[in-house]
């Protein structure tokens, strides 16, 4: 094959792939390449492009000799890992006798392995801490508390809690696992959020007025209509609201702000937008960008006390996504916090 086919070829090759000469100098490097040997790397040597010595070694061996070799390669740039698989394939073209070089990414699958043991081993810690628990009390009302009902009641009314914490906790996780089974798949029904706005509120006022806070509604009078899973979207101000009144009820109002967009630049189109408004003591910049993963916490010890299982905003974000919609959440210490729900209007 001449050079020149070669380049064609390999141009229009998914992946990273470059033509290596006996002098281990890259003749040929595809678009993709640039990603791992940097711009412009044709008529550069390898060592001075990629000092890993597997990477050398597994390309001396394969232009020494006739067979491909494989080699599996960690690179790290900037706090971040890059792991590769890279096959060395000797090759002779019409004029020059060589290796190629194809680079298979393999991040996304390392990623999706540490989020699956992450995801593992945040499930056993948050049940084994209930469980523990629950073993403790059982061992103590079958011996000294055995007789003592001031003791009994008490503990009773610990296990109670902590059964409900873990009832609390598989829920979230089958309605988690549900919600992401459903992802790709958008709603077909019509729902008036005004209405389902309208009765969450209710369903809330009680437990907001027992610590002082004004549960508030700003919307226009009428239905508003939108494409939706009502019982999805339900969930998801649920969700909100009941954050708002646990974590921002110091400021004494909730608002639900509904504003309807005539044109949203991102969704290209109409939109309902519903703002869960708290005067609370707000989050800090840190935390905004992982408030959404699985588990993540801002106050661990004041989130468990309150009963919260750490995935409530994970569904949120898995149920906006079905919907083809937005999440935003804007905060500032002292100042409370806005989160911002936009969802098409068709």
């Amino acid at each position: 094959m001449q050079l020149d086919a070669m380049r064609t070829v390999l141009d229009a090759l998914p992946i990273a792939v470059a033509f290596v000469d006996a002098d281990e100098r890259v003749r040929i490097a595809n678009r993709a390449c640039a990603a791992i040997l940097g711009p412009a790397p044709e008529g550069r040597t390898c060592s001075a492009l990629l000092r890993h010595p597997e990477f050398l070694g597994g390309l001396e061996a394969s232009l020494s000799g006739d067979k491909t070799h494989v080699k599996r390669l960690i690179l790290t740039a900037g706090g971040n890992e890059t792991h590769l698989t890279v096959t060395f394939t000797p090759m002779i073209t019409t004029t020059v006798k060589g290796v190629l070089v194809a680079f298979e990414d393999l991040t996304p699958i390392e990623q999706a392995g540490v989020m699956r043991r992450d995801f593992v081993a945040n499930v056993s810690h948050e049940l084994r801490t209930p469980l523990t628990a629950l073993v403790g009390f059982i061992e103590t009302l079958r011996g000294a508390a055995r007789d003592d009902p001031a003791a009994r009641d008490r503990f009773l009314g610990i296990m109670e809690r902590e059964a409900g914490r873990m009832i609390r906790l598989v829920s979230d996780l089958l309605s988690l696992s549900r919600v992401e089974a459903e992802e790709r798949r958008r709603p077909a029904n019509e729902v008036d959020i005004a209405v389902l706005l309208k009765t969450l509120l209710e369903s809330h006022r009680e437990t907001a007025a027992s610590g002082g806070i004004d549960l508030r509604l700003e919307m226009a009078e009428g239905p508003v209509r939108l494409r939706a899973d009502g019982d999805q979207l339900t969930q998801v101000f649920h969700n909100l609201v009941e954050n708002a009144i646990k974590y921002g009820g110091g400021g004494k109002e909730v608002m639900i702000r509904v504003t309807e967009l005539q044109h949203e630049p991102v969704l290209k189109g109409a939109a309902i937008q519903v703002e869960v408004i708290d005067r609370g003591e707000g989050i800090g910049p840190l935390h905004l960008p992982r408030l959404t993963e699985r588990f993540y916490r801002v106050d661990t010890h004041r989130s468990r006390e309150q009963g919260g299982t750490g995935l409530g905003l994970a569904i949120v974000k898995h149920i906006v996504n079905r919907h083809r919609g937005r999440l935003k959440i804007e905060s500032e210490p002292g100042k409370g916090s806005k989160f911002i729900i936009i969802l098409p209007k068709t």
